[in-house]
């Protein structure tokens, strides 16, 4: 499973938030709610939320094995 936990963490740290990546940065508000779920989103999604925080991609996503993910349910 992939988690975009890191993604929000590094939201609330920067102080880029859903507002500004959705009206000055044109996100979708389906993207946003995408990253909410833990959902896929393409990989220029990924690489354009890299550059705005300027981190690689550990910085938006963390991989969790399916075995984890189901314990954690």
């Amino acid at each position: 499973m992939i988690s975009y936990e890191p993604f929000w963490e590094r939201t609330k740290e920067s102080g880029i938030t859903t507002y500004a990546l959705i009206n000055e940065y044109h996100f979708s508000s389906s993207t946003i709610d995408r990253l909410r779920h833990n959902k896929p989103v393409n990989t220029t999604t990924l690489n354009d939320l890299c550059n705005i925080y300027q981190c690689p991609i550990e910085g938006i996503v963390k991989y969790i094995p399916d075995d984890a993910a189901a314990e954690e349910k």
